[in-house]
């Protein structure tokens, strides 16, 4: 699998790579160390031939808001998704990096989960929180199949362990090349409270085992 070309910035960063099958989501993450990472992506069937995937809308970038830090939730860890527009309604696993610096995947076998970066901020807290979600498996679509559905203004929460929920509005919804990630944007760090769901997205590169895109949604707290 070939080595993700966007600039390491600072943050979580890991090469993810799902048990059983290829493919990569490049993930630039905002920790305070420089480290290159990338998380899940493209996958593929037995037979070789990706599941079918829905390409990403665009979207404008991410809206200036009034919420101030001091409107930021305590740090609490996320417990459960619910984007009601796309019918996900999902819990959460923790992702960590793993002895060789790559983020770590969540389950591979289990199509309605989504990981947090649990390094980085808390979902409601400020700062930039990370959910990643597969698009797909080898068998079925993934918890992130329709993530290219959402638009700007629509929202979705966060449950936390603290019982309090985050709501989100999103600000925009984007494709980026995997070999031209902005990662400074999409992951540096945010003076309010922020989210950046991610998921593979784009056409299905047989050679590689890989799609070519990502997709990213930018949200904030409201």
């Amino acid at each position: 699998m070939a080595d993700p070309s966007s600039p390491t910035p600072s943050g979580p960063a890991a090469d993810e790579q799902r048990t059983g099958y290829g493919g990569r989501l490049t993930l630039w993450g905002v920790a305070a160390v420089f480290l290159a990472v990338s998380v899940f992506g493209g996958h593929h069937q037995p037979d070789g031939k990706p599941e079918a995937h829905r390409a990403a809308g665009t979207g404008a970038p991410p809206a200036t808001d009034s919420r101030q830090a001091d409107d930021a939730l305590p740090r609490s860890a996320p417990t459960r998704l619910r984007i009601p527009k796309i019918s996900v309604d999902a819990p959460f696993t923790s992702l960590e990096l793993g002895d060789s610096g790559q983020l770590q995947p969540p389950p591979a076998a289990d199509t309605n989960l989504v990981g947090w970066y649990a390094d980085g901020a808390a979902p409601g807290e400020r700062g930039t929180a990370i959910i990643a979600g597969h698009v797909d498996t080898v068998t079925s679509p993934a918890v992130f199949a329709h993530l290219d559905e959402l638009e700007a203004g629509d929202r979705f929460s966060v449950r936390r362990a603290d019982g309090r929920t985050a709501d989100f509005v999103v600000d925009s919804a984007e494709t980026f090349a995997k070999d031209d990630f902005p990662s400074e944007r999409v992951y540096a760090d945010a003076s309010r409270p922020e989210v950046r769901l991610i998921t593979c997205a784009g056409d299905y590169d047989r050679t590689v085992r890989d799609y070519t895109d990502n997709l990213v949604v930018f949200a904030h707290l409201v």
